[in-house]
C-alpha cells in the first residue's frame, strides 16, 4: 500500500513519488546487469564475495584493493596479506568458477574465454531479468492505478483528476519500461561483442 496525499491539480507530488517507486526495480536491475559476466573484467564481478577475515565475514572490497588492469585480468590486493587463504578460498567457494593465483602480495583472476553457447546463456538470463524489472515496473503502476481509482470512488479527487494521473502513470510507466529495454539491450550487446 502507498501512502499518496491526493490534491487536486497536483500532479507534480505524484509524479515524484511515483518515480521514486519506479527507480527501485531500476536499481536492482542495474545490480543484477552488473553480476553478469560479459568476458570483460570489472570489479564489479567480486561485489557479492564476502570474506572470512578478522572473526567476521567482509565484503572484499572492504578488505583489499580490486583493479581490473585488462580486459580479461582481475587483481585483489589485500591490506593484509594474512588474509589471502581466506581470499582465495572465497573466491573458490563462489560461482565465479575462476582459479585464484597469488604470488604472496597480490591474487589475480584470469577470466575465461567465452563460448558462444555460455553468450546465448547469458543473453537468456538477461531476458529474463529484464522481464522482472518490467514487472516490478508494472506493479508499482498496478498499486499507484489503484490508489487513483480508490481516491476517485471516496470523492477525494475528481473524475478529470484522476484521469490525468491514470494518462501521468502510463506515460511514466512506458518511460522505465523504455529505460529498462535500454539498458538490457546495452548489455546484450555487451555480451555478444566481447
Amino acid at each position: 500500500m502507498i501512502d499518496i496525499a491526493f490534491q487536486e491539480g497536483d500532479s507534480k507530488s505524484f509524479d515524484t513519488l511515483l518515480k521514486e517507486h519506479m527507480d527501485k526495480p531500476i536499481k536492482h536491475f542495474d545490480k543484477e546487469l552488473a553480476t553478469i559476466r560479459t568476458g570483460r573484467a570489472t570489479t564489479s564481478l567480486l561485489d557479492h564475495i564476502k570474506v572470512e577475515a578478522y572473526d567476521q565475514l567482509m565484503s572484499l572490497k572492504d578488505c583489499a584493493t580490486l583493479s581490473a588492469p585488462d580486459v580479461r585480468l582481475l587483481t585483489i590486493q589485500p591490506w593484509d596479506k594474512t588474509i589471502i587463504p581466506n581470499i582465495e578460498q572465497a573466491i573458490q567457494n563462489s560461482d565465479l568458477g575462476m582459479a585464484p593465483v597469488n604470488d604472496g602480495t597480490i591474487i589475480r583472476l584470469q577470466l575465461p574465454q567465452m563460448s558462444s553457447a555460455r553468450r546465448e546463456e547469458l543473453v537468456k538470463l538477461l531476458g529474463k531479468k529484464t522481464e522482472e524489472c518490467k514487472v516490478g515496473i508494472r506493479n508499482v503502476r498496478k498499486e499507484f492505478h489503484n490508489e487513483v481509482r480508490e481516491a476517485e470512488k471516496k470523492h477525494i479527487i475528481s473524475e478529470d483528476f484522476a484521469k490525468r494521473l491514470s494518462d501521468l502513470l502510463q506515460k511514466i510507466t512506458d518511460q522505465f519500461i523504455e529505460k529498462t529495454d535500454q539498458l538490457s539491450e546495452k548489455k546484450a550487446t555487451e555480451l555478444r561483442n566481447v
